[in-house]
Order: structure tokens, then C-alpha cells, then sequence
């Protein structure tokens, strides 16, 4: 453990009681192990117990001054480094290569990246840069290229212990560069969304709402239930945390399981969408069922007030599900292919989100994606691109000069 006794023996003797050690009686009796800025194992000894565990706290929060870079170490520039690193490897390099890497660096990470500080370089702003550079329709070698060449100088900043971690360990290149086998195939337009609403009858609109205006998923909508178990109106939040299954054989018809890939999380529910789902509610009473409930992990049976059932009060199969979303998505005009689904609504609203401008962690967060990696490699192409400013300084400059 990092606080030691240094005046016992760690394991006790045979009768059971602590063992004295040599140093017993002598000299500082605690010891905090750690780890220094740069990554090394260091102790530090202390009178009182203490004294050591507030020290042990300070150093894994790397709060201890011993544990912190000093200032020129944390502030180490992308293009100081990166003219070091290239600098420092050039030997054994042929003439041609030398000149590529420095042209590469020089001409498509330099730009990019500048003199910002290493360890402000985050994962976010790598498949930033990446989805940019699809989008401006660089050739997918390039690009190759560019991203190996960036991963190469972080990954020696890392080994120097410039920064703790290498932002682009955690790219699945080859997905980013197909486009990502989960990316969408097909997006509603705003016209498309509403041409459903028209044509998908009233007991049904709330699941389009849940779905293009919170972004379920369609057995998540269906799975939705009256209570505080799902919504909080005062709050405006949406709990989703199960969705309606279907399966005759396992659990006897209808139930209830955790979200798809553990996807379980509390989204904000927009103003619109809650009075909408109110509005359902008051149209369309939920209807009152018994259902077995493995969201737990254990099976029981409990009475759910769904909020869409038949006019019987029945829920709906997904076998009926889908035949009668092929006819409301052919009466809007939606294209006849399987990306059609309910599940582009939840794209749309994720690429409305993004359109907005919304930062991608709430992106991810209204998404329940668990990694943020999964969100911007699904919607890379979507991420509106950063316009460089130019001629800020000189602007400045210029401003400070008019008003003297």
C-alpha cells in the first residue's frame, strides 16, 4: 500500500501480533510511495500517520508540488516539440525522408495544432482535425500519413514524459477512414421528419417525439412508462432505463430489459417534447399491465402503465411494429431501404444537436454513448468544420492603436 509503517514488519509473527522491525524506534515512522511529474517512483517520510495519508490523497489527485511538471515542462509547445523530435531522429533518415516529414509537419500538423501546449491536445480535437480532413477530400493515404505522423510525435512525448497520455491511442483509424462501418447510412431532413409526423396516427406521434426529439431508440420509446420511473417533468429529465422485448418462448410474451449495450442514463427532456408526451398521456391514458422486469438482473413481475399500446391496450410486436412503419414511411416520401428505420429519428436528432454547435461530450452524454471516441467516429462527417481565424493580432493591434 503506498502509506507504510516502517517500524513493523508488514506480515505479523506467529502469535498473530506485529512484528518489530529494524528501524523500529528510529527515525520518521511513516512512508507515502508515488509518483513524481515525470513518472518515477518516489517515497517521502513522515513523523505522523497522518501527515503521510493527506500527502498519499494530495499526490494521486497530483496535487503535491512533487508530482506536478514545472512551468517550461508544461507548457512545451506542439512545433518546439515536434522540430525537437524530428531534429533528434534525422540521422538515420535518407535525405528524401527528411524532407517529407519536416514538408508533412511543417504543412499539416503545424497548422493545426501550432504551438499549442502538448498535453492540450485532447482525443476530441484529433477526430476533429481527422474528420476535417475527410470532409475537405484529402485522399484517405494522406491522411494515413498525417495521423501516423502526429501519433509518432506524441507517442515520444509520452516516452519523454512531456505528457501522460498519447491522444491518439484512442482512434480506431481504419473506421475513421471508411467512414465507419456504424455511421449512418441515411438522415431524415427536417421536411422528411415532420411529412411522418402527418402521416403516423395520433396514438403513435409521442414515439416519434421520444425518438427525434430525445434520440431513443424504437423498443425505448415503446418501453416508456407513466411515473417518475421515466420522467421527471419538474426537472425536465428522461430516465431511459428499459425497453419493451418481445419473446414468447423466454419470458412468455412481453418484457421489460435493460437498454441496448448497457446504454442506461438520464437525458434532458426538451420543454416541447414533455408537453407533447403530456398531451399523449391525456389523449391516450397508459394502459396498466403485468410484465416480467429483468432490467434488475432478476426476473419479477410488476405492473407497468405503458404509455403506447394498441386501442385493446395491448403492446405492439415488433413484426406489427415494422409492417406498420413501412406504410407511414412510404406515406411520407421516405426512401424504401433498411436505413429508414425508426432509428434514423435518432440520428436526426443527434446531427441536429451537432449542427447546433452543442459540444460533443453532450452529445455523447444525450446519446449514452460510453466513450466519446464511439460518438465522433459514428458522426464524423457531421462535426462542422473550425474556421481558422486570421489577422487576430494585427486586428488587435490596430483597435488598441485607434483608441489611443
Amino acid at each position: 500500500m503506498p502509506v507504510d509503517d516502517l517500524w513493523y514488519l508488514s506480515k505479523p509473527g506467529p502469535d498473530k501480533k506485529r512484528v518489530k522491525s529494524s528501524k523500529h524506534g528510529r527515525g520518521m515512522r511513516w512512508r507515502c510511495r508515488y509518483e513524481d511529474a515525470m513518472g518515477n517512483p518516489r517515497a517521502r517520510l513522515f513523523e505522523l500517520k497522518a501527515d503521510a495519508e493527506e500527502f498519499d490523497v494530495q499526490a494521486r489527485a497530483r496535487l503535491a508540488p512533487e508530482t506536478q511538471l514545472d512551468q517550461p515542462a508544461r507548457n512545451v509547445g506542439f512545433l518546439d516539440y515536434s522540430s525537437r523530435w524530428r531534429l533528434s531522429r534525422e540521422t538515420g533518415w535518407a535525405v528524401e525522408t527528411r524532407r517529407r516529414v519536416e514538408s508533412n509537419v511543417r504543412t499539416h500538423l503545424v497548422p493545426v495544432f501550432g504551438n499549442s501546449p502538448l498535453r492540450s491536445i485532447t482525443l476530441t480535437e484529433v477526430l476533429e482535425w481527422l474528420a476535417n480532413q475527410l470532409g475537405d477530400g484529402k485522399p484517405k493515404s494522406s491522411i494515413k500519413l498525417y495521423f501516423e505522423l502526429l501519433d509518432a510525435i506524441l507517442a515520444a512525448a509520452v516516452a519523454d514524459k512531456a505528457i501522460r497520455d498519447n491522444p491518439c491511442a484512442g482512434v480506431r483509424l481504419s473506421k475513421v477512414l471508411n467512414g465507419v462501418s456504424r455511421a449512418p447510412k441515411w438522415i431524415p431532413t427536417e421536411e422528411q421528419v415532420l411529412r411522418l409526423f402527418d402521416v403516423v396516427p395520433a396514438r403513435w406521434q409521442g414515439t416519434l417525439w421520444l425518438g427525434a426529439g430525445a434520440g431513443l431508440r424504437p423498443a425505448e420509446a415503446l418501453g416508456v412508462e407513466e411515473g417518475e420511473r421515466c420522467f421527471d417533468f419538474a426537472e425536465e429529465e428522461l430516465h431511459v432505463v428499459q425497453q419493451l422485448r418481445y419473446s414468447p418462448q423466454t419470458h412468455g410474451g412481453f418484457y421489460l430489459s435493460g437498454p441496448k449495450s448497457g446504454s442506461s442514463g438520464t437525458v434532458d427532456l426538451d420543454a416541447v417534447v414533455a408537453e407533447h408526451i403530456r398531451e399523449h398521456m391525456r389523449e391516450f391514458p397508459p394502459a396498466e399491465l403485468e410484465l416480467t422486469d429483468i432490467t434488475s438482473g432478476e426476473e419479477k413481475k410488476r405492473t407497468v402503465r405503458l404509455l403506447f399500446t394498441t386501442r385493446h391496450g395491448n403492446p405492439i410486436t415488433d413484426r406489427i411494429w415494422s409492417r406498420e412503419w413501412g406504410k407511414w414511411r412510404a406515406a411520407a416520401g421516405w426512401p424504401d431501404i433498411e436505413h429508414a428505420g425508426f432509428h434514423a429519428l435518432r440520428h436526426f436528432f443527434a446531427t441536429t444537436l451537432i449542427s447546433q454547435h452543442v459540444e460533443p461530450q453532450e452529445v455523447q452524454r444525450a446519446l449514452r454513448h460510453k466513450t466519446l471516441a464511439m460518438t465522433l467516429e459514428t458522426y464524423v462527417h457531421w462535426w462542422p468544420k473550425r474556421v481558422r481565424q486570421r489577422g487576430v493580432i494585427g486586428a488587435a493591434l490596430m483597435a488598441a492603436t485607434a483608441r489611443r
